[in-house]
Formats: C-alpha cells, structure tokens, sequence
C-alpha cells in the first residue's frame, strides 16, 4: 500500500525532472558492476548514489572509493528524490523498479552482462560515453590491454575446473572460460561440452586429472552449507591438485580487473608446473 500511495508523488518528481544534459551531473547507480564503472570513470561530485554493494569488499572492486557516497538499496523512491539525468541498471536490477522509472521518464542506461572480453570494452566504451567521458573509457580500455599482455602462461597449459558453491562452474560461452584460455588453462567444463554455466559432478573432477582447483572466494571466507561439498574428502585425496583461490570482485562482474584474475590463475598455474 505504501508504494502504491508515493507513485502519484514520483511521477511528479519524474515528470519535473530536467532533460538529460550531453554530460549528465546527477548520476545514480542501482547495480554493483555498474558502480564499479561509474565511479572510476565519472567525476566523483556527479555521483549521487551507488548501489550499498559497492561498498562489499569481497565482491566489489571500488568498495574504497565508495565509502564516501551515499548508498541505495534499488527502490525506485529513492532515486527520483535525487532528480537523477542518468540512472545506470543492470540485466538483475529489479524490473519492477526500472519500470517504475521508465515510467518516470528518468534517463536510463541497462548494462548487460558481458560474456568475453570484447564485450567488456564494449561496455566500457557505452558507459564512458554516456558519462561524457569517453577517453577515460580507452585509457581503461588500454590499461587492460597492458595487463593481459603481460601475463605469463604456463609453458603446458594444465587441465583446471572452476568450483563454485553447490558444484556450479563455467563452460564454453562463459566469461570464465575466457579468462582461462588468456591464462593458458584449460578447462575441464568446456572440454566436457559443458556451455556457459552448469554443474559438474565431483567424481568427474576427481578421476579428470586436472591440476588447478579454482575457486570463488577468498581465503578468509564465511562458511556456507552451499560451500561444504568443495572440502569434500575425495578432492583432498587427490596428490597433485592445486588449489588456486580467485577473490570474487576480481570476476564477479566483467570489468578490467578480470584481467587481474587472469594473471593470478596463470601464476598459480606456473607455480604448479615448476613443482612443489
């Protein structure tokens, strides 16, 4: 009944809202990789708000830089009080509250969800560009670049597995899959035929050979019952796997610092293959 009885208030709002500028200055952001984007590539005095995950320093990349803006929590409420010109969403942001806005007239740009690289300069690219800032966006863009140029693959490339909570992983058409192919791994889910995100049964982990045990966590991690079956028995009987852990801000969302995880991955990798 409360949201029901503000609307009539937020179209107002919405409706009296001035036109989007070429370079918007009152910029709000509902979802954690667009704040990511936002607040490296826009001037920090035209943010009005990010997403309360931004400041998650297990998942986001600019917890740092966000402890100093005020936070939403997505209600759409919320942002027209701020009178935004540009309100960046994401695929996940609650369509209840992009319809809302839409419906406000509030200026909006819906990121997706990039699945390879080239997607992500892509996205870079849009985003800087509707924060007027575009040559930001390349020297994001080439700083990258420069990262993955760097990386040192391991001379035979090892067979890995990916292993999030629940036995979830990434196959072919993933981001992931990509990020190991730049790090000279193999992946055991996309030579099973695995595509884009599944779940992959420990047995076939365990008699597969692979090397490299990746997770999605941190060491320092909170316990979960979604998390019990990666201290299964049968992966710590096998002699030569390597556990490798991948911080999850690092690929949660598809921005620059993926290029971070792929050196990561390939530094283990070349550890592994130098021995113990």
């Amino acid at each position: 009944m409360r949201r029901i009885a503000v609307i009539p208030l937020l179209l107002a709002l919405g409706l009296a809202a001035a036109p989007a500028m070429a370079r918007p200055h009152r910029i709000v952001s509902l979802n954690l990789c667009a704040d990511a984007l936002v607040l490296r590539l826009a001037d920090r005095a035209d943010v009005l708000s990010v997403s309360w995950l931004a400041r998650d320093p297990e998942n986001s990349v600019v917890a740092a830089e966000a402890a100093s803006v005020p936070v939403n929590h997505g209600q759409a409420e919320e942002v027209a009080a701020l009178r935004p010109d540009l309100v960046v969403v994401g695929t996940f942001t609650a369509r209840s509250t992009v319809a809302l806005l839409r419906r406000l007239n509030m200026p909006i740009l819906e990121l997706g969800v990039p699945k390879d690289l080239d997607a992500i300069r892509a996205q870079i690219r849009q985003v800087a560009a509707a924060l007027g800032r575009a040559e930001r966006g390349d020297q994001m863009i080439a700083t990258m670049d420069e990262r993955l140029a760097a990386i040192r693959s391991p001379a035979s490339p090892p067979l890995a597995v990916v292993l999030r909570p629940n036995g979830f992983t990434a196959g072919r058409g993933s981001l992931v899959d990509e990020i190991l192919h730049r790090a000279g791994i193999r992946n055991l889910a996309a030579e099973r035929g695995l595509e884009n995100y599944g779940e992959i049964p420990l047995e076939t982990v365990a008699l597969s050979g692979v090397r490299l045990l990746i997770l999605n966590q941190s060491e320092n991690r909170t316990p979960s019952l979604g998390e019990a079956m990666l201290d299964h028995p049968i992966l710590g009987a096998l002699p030569d796997l390597r556990l490798v852990r991948v911080p999850a801000r690092l690929w949660t969302c598809g921005g620059p610092e993926v290029a971070d995880a792929a050196a990561l991955i390939a530094a283990a990798a070349r550890e592994a293959e130098e021995g113990p």
